[in-house]
C-alpha cells in the first residue's frame, strides 16, 4: 500500500491542488499551546490556523479527509474538539500528550465522531507507549519527529531513526494492529536526508504515513498557483513511482539503505556539531 500522504495548509487552493495531486489527507493545524516555547528558536513552521479554516478547508474537498491537530489536552480542550467535529474534521490529533490518563481523555471527548491519531512527539509518551497502547479507540499514531528529538535534546530529527527508538515504536504499535507512520518527507532527491532515503525506510518499517513537509512545497516563498500545481503534481508522482519501485526491492536493499541512513545521519549530527 503507498503512504498516505499529509500536507499542513489553511488555504483553500492550496488544499483543492494538493488533494488533485493526489494527496490523502489535508492537515489543518489548530495546536498553539506551547509550540512558541518549544519552537521558537526553530526553523520550524508554527502554523497559525485558526478554527474558522476547519470548515473553509472541508467545504472545498471532495475526496481527501480532513485531519485537524489540535491543542494538547486543557480546559477548553472538550469544546475545541466539538467544534472542530462540527465543523467538518474526519481525523482529530491529540498532541504533545505525556500519559495514558490524556489519551483516554481525548478518546473519550471524541466519542467515535471521528477518527483518534495520536502524535508521539513526547519521551514521557514514549516512555509510556506500553499502557497507552492498552487504551481501545485509536485509529492512527503518528511518531512527530520535531518534538521528540528535542525532548531527548538532541540536533537532528531523524537521530531518532537510526538510535532504534523509531523502530522500537513501531514494533510496539504494530503489534496492536494499529496504523502508524513517522516525521516528514520533502521531495525525491531534495532533504539532508534524502526524501528516496527515508520512504524506504518508512518501508521497511510498516509505517503508513507520512507528512509532505514544509521543503516539498513551501507556499509561503513567492510562488503562484500553477507553480504550486507543478510541485505537487511532478512530486507526488516521484514519490509513487519511487514506491512501485520499492515493491520489487529485497531484504538486502533495505539493509544497506539503513546502513546509509545511519551514515548520513552520523555525519549530519557531526557537520552540526563542529
Amino acid at each position: 500500500m503507498p503512504l498516505k500522504l499529509m500536507y499542513i495548509t489553511n488555504q483553500a487552493e492550496v488544499a483543492m491542488i494538493a488533494e488533485k495531486s493526489g494527496v490523502n489527507w489535508i492537515f489543518v493545524d489548530l495546536e498553539i499551546n506551547g509550540k512558541d516555547e518549544r519552537q521558537g528558536h526553530l526553523d520550524t513552521v508554527i502554523s497559525r490556523h485558526s478554527i474558522h479554516d476547519v470548515k473553509r478547508i472541508k467545504n472545498v474537498l471532495t475526496k481527501s479527509k480532513l485531519l485537524v491537530r489540535v491543542n494538547p489536552i486543557y480546559e477548553e480542550s472538550k469544546n475545541e474538539i466539538n467544534m472542530v467535529i462540527a465543523d467538518g474534521a474526519d481525523i482529530v490529533m491529540l498532541p504533545f500528550f505525556k500519559t495514558k490518563d490524556e489519551v483516554e481523555t481525548f478518546v473519550r471527548y471524541i466519542d467515535g465522531r471521528a477518527k483518534v491519531c495520536l502524535l508521539c512527539e513526547t519521551s514521557e509518551a514514549v516512555e509510556n507507549m506500553d499502557s497507552i497502547l492498552t487504551v481501545s479507540g485509536i485509529d492512527y499514531i503518528h511518531i512527530g519527529l520535531n518534538d521528540l528529538h528535542l525532548s531527548y535534546n538532541m540536533k537532528f530529527m531523524f537521530e531518532l531513526l537510526v538510535d532504534g527508538t523509531v523502530e522500537m515504536l513501531c514494533n510496539k504499535i504494530q503489534a496492536q494492529g494499529i496504523p502508524y507512520g513517522f516525521g516528514g518527507i520533502a521531495r525525491i532527491g531534495q532533504g539532508s536526508l534524502p526524501a528516496e532515503n527515508i520512504i524506504a525506510e518508512h518501508y521497511r518499517l510498516g509505517s503508513s504515513m507520512a507528512i509532505l513537509s514544509r521543503s516539498f512545497c513551501n507556499t509561503s516563498k513567492e510562488m503562484n498557483l500553477d507553480q504550486i500545481e507543478a510541485v505537487f503534481d511532478y512530486g507526488l508522482n516521484d514519490i509513487r513511482e519511487y514506491e512501485k519501485g520499492l515493491l520489487t526491492k529485497d531484504l538486502a536493499f533495505f539493509k544497506a539503505n539503513q546502513e546509509f541512513v545511519k551514515g548520513k545521519v552520523t555525519e549530519i549530527v557531526y557537520t552540526s556539531s563542529k
